[in-house]
């Protein structure tokens, strides 16, 4: 019996005509309607024509980004034809099928909508596809999206699609799917007081997978707080299963809260998540969600929202081939989802972890997950397409040009794609598995290795991390797996099987039965990763084979490992190394098989900083792990000339002998050419190290090692970077004199060190000159230290004829007296300069 009475409050029926109509009239809409309104149960019934007054029966596939969101949409829209799923409605997710022949409306994943593209691109027999929660930018719906574009445009163009979100900011949607109408649909929403509850300790901002401790019992602290000052259910946001799990401990059981602790997230048993989304019995409860209670799910009777203000997007580092979820600070848009939660039903209050100061600092919104996620499975999709480069996509946003770079090498290293990109019969097959293209591969070639079954069950290890207290050890977690009678177990056991059916037809090997548990581990997540294959090397440390270290924790029995195998490594914030959170040990020869794409043996020459030298050797290595090594007696003359020019670069000139006379020609041409430029050199160490195969050519030629560096005379090589071609090297000593002759006759050196020659002489042998010297064609006058006759400093001027003037009277008195035997004329101007005393002179 349909429940009407139910369906007659739902505030999206007011909007449904209108996107009726926009579908008949465009194909195509962006249906805009709040949490709660109906938009995921009512309208696919009304377009399939299933509620009284809708029409014609059509059938129409509905696509939720999360598991747990298709089985609650279809069990809502079952229940509101008062049947049960697998009827007229029903639901697709990976690994679980209730659906018939009678199914008019069918909840899939979008993961399983592109299953169905691929198989089928015309999607035979559906009428309607209806994206449902788009705004959220996951990447199989942003996907999906282009597929079903490209089919509307080539193929049927009959097929309507409706692009379904939470958020009012259609305008890229509505642009995407070709200026498509905009649907409007109001909200029942009640006010919501937003009470500001940041932490009284500081906390330690997110990194990684990891939470502060202090945060997490602030949260449990808000709960009790809530449950206290308001009525109704509490709905707490969570970012993933572990901080859910850390807050239900902290939270005690119902006897100690007077409210009973309910888990929802992807991994929670059926039986929890359908008791939550059924409603309360009369017992207050606390729900602890993950953000799949913003918008994909409505949870019934909450009142009051705690919000701990974080969220779990994916983040790639494509320099060391690490992928992971991380967690971050939740976007205001998500925010505003999350507070709209408690006033779905009546007046709510959403409690905030954090200051009102902070709010304006979020980001607007969560990031498009084309942007920051690995892109492998999504190159792989396009490839499968026909369009390898994604160029050809009707995108929302397009992918980074180095992302996908790094998919489609991950694609070619596992032989899903050819040298042109375009998918192999092997690719083709690895894309149904359902699986990332690593795992794929890991699935096909371990089975040959180790047995479908057991590279099944490996496989669906590590497609959802187990978790954490299986511990590190990927085989112990393999056993405990097998063991366990949790709600992982029985996941892992229904993916395994699926993974074992996909594997049909495929030849196994004799080797399978021979290896043991750990070998069969360690190989299959070698084939995965082959890149993070990894040797120890000391105290729980290792080095992968993509260049990136990798540690262990405390007390890990793979700390012994010479070789492991890293299955799911992240990488703390500030930290060098990745943090091993899943690992299996190996011995060389699996690495070497495993990797063996990265071994290469050949010369290398280069300066070693540790040695301070130049290393030749013959070395042969795995990436970045060196597996042997021996010494080059005769090594190319090329690789050693660069390997001495990167130690010069490395040490800078002063590892060349730099003689009192090559230093003050130095001194002088850095002078000529501040003051003149070109065509005099630039000798700054960068400009000297820049180009030092020209000026050191045949030095370089002749060296092998650091001593004979150190052995060449600077200034023979400096002097070939003199101007020699135009001439204006001649005039060097005219320019930038070495010496200058003073009225005594003796010759002073000109000092450049300080950027302005400085003549440093006794005051007595200027007598009898009129004006200071200049250098550089007469644009810069010398600056004269006058010394005494002891050679201490008694005046400084870059003006004699104004010293001889002003100054000398005051320098005479007072070295006259100290001096007595030395001349003191009263006019300089006309005596006779001099080295000597007055009794030598007489």
């Amino acid at each position: 019996m349909i429940r009407t009475d139910v369906l007659d409050r739902l505030p999206v029926r007011t909007a449904l005509p209108a996107l009726v109509s926009a579908l008949d009239g465009h194909g195509t809409a962006v249906l805009c309607a709040p949490p709660g309104t109906g938009k995921t149960t009512l309208v696919p019934l009304v377009l399939a024509g299933l509620v009284p007054g809708s029409g014609l029966v059509r059938r129409v596939l509905v696509a939720e980004p999360r598991r747990i969101a298709a089985r609650a949409a279809a069990r809502r829209m079952a229940w509101l034809l008062g049947e049960e799923a697998g009827g007229r409605v029903g639901f697709t997710v990976r690994g679980e099928r209730r659906a018939g022949p009678g199914t008019v409306v069918e909840v899939v994943t979008t993961g399983v909508l592109l299953q169905r593209l691929q198989r089928d691109p015309e999607l035979s027999g559906v009428d309607v596809v209806v994206l449902d929660e788009c705004h959220e930018r996951h990447l199989d719906a942003d996907t999906a999206a282009a597929f079903l574009l490209d089919v509307r445009a080539a193929l049927r163009p009959e097929l309507k699609l409706v692009a379904a979100s939470a958020t009012t900011d259609a305008e890229g949607w509505a642009r995407l799917l070709g200026d498509a109408p905009v649907v409007a649909a109001e909200g029942v929403s009640h006010p919501v007081d937003v009470v500001w509850a940041p932490p009284e300790r500081a906390v330690r901002p997110p990194h990684g997978t990891r939470v502060d401790p202090v945060l997490l019992e602030h949260v449990a602290a808000v709960v009790r707080r809530a449950l206290r000052e308001r009525a109704g259910d509490v709905l707490c946001f969570l970012p993933g299963v572990g901080e859910i799990a850390r807050v239900a401990g902290l939270l005690g059981g119902p006897a100690e809260l007077g409210a009973e602790v309910l888990q929802v997230h992807g991994r929670a048993p059926a039986a929890v998540q359908e008791a939550v989304l059924a409603g309360g019995s009369g017992t207050r409860r606390v729900v602890l969600a993950t953000s799949v209670a913003e918008s994909s799910l409505t949870v019934p009777g909450v009142r009051v929202v705690v919000d701990s203000g974080l969220a779990r997007e994916p983040r790639t580092d494509h320099a060391r081939g690490l992928s992971a979820l991380t967690t971050v600070r939740a976007s205001r848009a998500a925010g505003r989802q999350r507070a709209g939660r408690a006033g779905r039903e009546a007046p709510g209050t959403v409690y905030r972890c954090w200051a009102e100061a902070e709010e304006a600092r979020l980001p607007a919104f969560p990031q498009p997950e084309i942007l920051v996620a690995d892109l492998a499975a999504f190159a792989l999709q396009a490839a499968c397409w026909g369009d390898p480069d994604a160029s050809g996509l009707a995108l929302l946003d397009a992918p980074p040009s180095g992302a996908l770079a790094a998919a489609r090498a991950v694609l070619a290293a596992t032989g899903a794609v050819g040298a042109d990109g375009r998918p192999t019969a092997r690719g083709r097959r690895m894309a149904r598995m359902g699986v990332h293209p690593r795992l794929a591969r890991a699935l096909l070639d371990g089975a040959d290795e180790v047995g479908a079954r057991r590279a099944a069950e490996l496989v669906a290890l590590l497609s959802e991390e187990p978790p954490r207290d299986y511990g590190d050890d990927l085989a112990a977690a393999w056993r405990a797996a097998r063991r366990g009678g949790d709600a992982y177990s029985a996941r892992w056991r229904t993916e395994a099987g699926r993974l074992e059916s996909a594997l049909r037809g495929v030849a196994e090997g004799t080797a399978g039965g021979a290896l043991t548990d750990d070998a069969a581990a360690g190989l299959v997540a070698a084939l995965a990763f082959p890149e993070r294959v990894a040797r120890a090397r000391g105290e729980g440390a290792f080095l992968m084979v993509s260049g990136t270290g990798a540690v262990l924790g405390d007390g890990s029995r793979l700390r012994s490992a010479p070789w492991l195998a890293v299955a799911v490594a992240d990488r703390p914030v500030a930290s060098a190394s990745a943090r091993v959170r899943l690992g299996a040990v190996i011995d060389e020869e699996t690495a070497r098989a495993t990797a063996g794409a990265l071994f290469a043996e050949g010369e290398e020459v280069g300066w070693s900083a540790e040695r301070g030298d130049v290393v030749a050797r013959r070395v042969a290595r795995l990436g970045a792990v060196e597996l042997s090594s021996r010494p080059l007696p005769s090594p190319d003359r090329g690789l050693l000339r660069a390997a001495l020019v990167e130690g010069l670069r490395a040490e800078g000139p002063g590892l060349l002998r730099w003689s009192a006379e090559a230093t003050g020609l130095r001194e002088r041409l850095a002078f000529l050419h501040r003051e003149l430029g070109a065509p005099w050199p630039d000798v700054s160490d960068e400009a000297l190290l820049a180009d030092a195969e020209s000026w050191l050519g045949p030095e370089l030629d002749a060296a092998r090692r650091r001593t004979d560096l150190e052995r060449v005379d600077a200034r023979a090589a400096l002097e070939r970077l003199l101007p020699w071609a135009g001439g204006e090297a001649a005039r060097l000593a005219e320019l930038a004199p070495e010496r200058i002759e003073v009225p005594s006759g003796s010759r002073i050196r000109v000092d450049y060190a300080s950027g302005r020659p400085v003549l440093a002489v006794k005051l007595q042998e200027l007598f009898g000159w009129q004006r200071t010297p200049t250098v550089a064609g007469g644009r810069v006058p010398v600056l004269v230290h006058l010394l005494s006759p002891a050679g201490r400093p008694a005046a400084v001027t870059a003006d004699l004829a104004s010293f001889w003037r002003d100054g000398y009277r005051a320098v005479r008195a007072e070295l006259r007296g100290r001096y007595p035997r030395h001349p003191w004329p009263e006019d300089p101007t006309t005596a006779e300069a001099t080295r000597r005393t007055n009794a030598r002179r007489r």
